[in-house]
């Protein structure tokens, strides 16, 4: 296979709806069988996958080696959703009900136990030579999402969250399966140890300036491309860099009123994002988050720099992470 930079993700993200089509979930007892196809049905981005066929491609090696690993990724991501969601008590999920909602918590947790089985199932398709490989990777990270929704718990009652474990907690949360993504696609195009570690720490730099960039578009997105109501993670007294920034640099009275404004549940909630967001322009909080964002991005593309194959090779990662960072939802 000759690699392009001409790569379309687009096709990526077909093939990976195409093989999702193609899983057998018409097991009995249905009742646990059909939450799973159902979660898998509602769509999304597919960026964990995508980004493990992109990486396999720009060695050269065919993206037919890595459906397998790229299915494991994305029924385990949409495992954590089932589970997170009922932990949150989230009522929706991509505007579709949530598992829980549509059937009930006990069978939310027990399809999403399978499907954490199934995600094994699809990684143990890989060739002997690296299975151990991607075992040990993919349990390291699974341990490690799961440590990171712990602390994103914790973090809901705990009133002084430093900006520190916050992005800790991201990088665990989400940055680490970008990562993740990235490497197992290395692994089996037969990547270097050197080439592994950089394009690992890509996907993890780079998925903590997306998801700092998620926080942002939460308070300052357009409402209609966004997908999500505007203010959501206000509203939810949710601890994200925005508010741990204005809490660390605002004056005395702006820090004592968002204390009041996020330990409140009564507080109308345009008002409440309304002296909230003023607050955040009032301390250029917008500023200070993309310049942390950019800090991440900088390091992301200085990893990519260093792998060891031809600038053009690069160039279809380089473009999927300008445009993350360009993103308006």
């Amino acid at each position: 296979m000759n690699p392009t930079a001409t790569l379309d993700t687009s096709n990526l993200t077909e093939r990976i709806e195409t093989e999702i089509a193609k899983l057998d979930f018409s097991h009995n007892p249905p009742q646990l069988y059909e939450p799973i196809s159902y979660i898998l049905s509602l769509g999304g981005k597919r960026i964990r996958p995508v980004l493990l066929l992109m990486a396999c491609d720009m060695y050269g090696k065919s993206i037919e080696d890595a459906i397998p690993q790229a299915l494991a990724i994305e029924i385990f991501h949409n495992f954590t959703l089932v589970h997170d969601d009922i932990m949150d008590q989230a009522p929706k999920r991509r505007n579709q009900l949530t598992v829980h909602t549509k059937w009930n918590e006990n069978t939310g947790i027990l399809s999403g136990d399978v499907m954490l089985v199934c995600a094994y199932q699809e990684l143990c398709k890989s060739e002997d030579k690296y299975l151990a490989q991607l075992l040990k990777l993919f349990n390291k990270t699974a341990i490690e999402v799961c440590e990171g929704q712990q602390f994103d718990m914790n973090y809901e009652t705990e009133t002084n969250v430093s900006i520190s474990e916050y992005l800790r907690m991201i990088e665990l949360k989400t940055a680490v399966l970008l990562g993740c993504s990235l490497q197992t696609g290395s692994i089996i195009a037969g990547g270097s140890a050197k080439d592994q570690h950089n394009i690992y720490e890509f996907g993890r730099n780079i998925g903590i300036a997306f998801q700092l960039q998620d926080d942002l578009l939460d308070v300052f997105g357009d409402p209609a491309k966004f997908g999500k109501q505007i203010g959501g993670d206000i509203i939810s007294n949710k601890k994200t860099y925005l508010c741990l920034k204005a809490s660390e640099i605002g004056t005395t009275e702006q820090k004592t009123l968002l204390n009041k404004l996020f330990g409140s549940i009564e507080t109308d909630n345009s008002e409440k994002i309304d002296i909230v967001t003023r607050i955040y322009n009032d301390l250029s909080i917008q500023h200070h988050t993309e310049t942390e964002m950019a800090s991440y991005y900088k390091s992301a593309i200085s990893f990519l720099d260093k792998i060891n194959v031809p600038e053009d090779r690069k160039l279809p990662l380089r473009t999927f992470a300008n445009r993350l960072m360009i993103r308006d939802s």
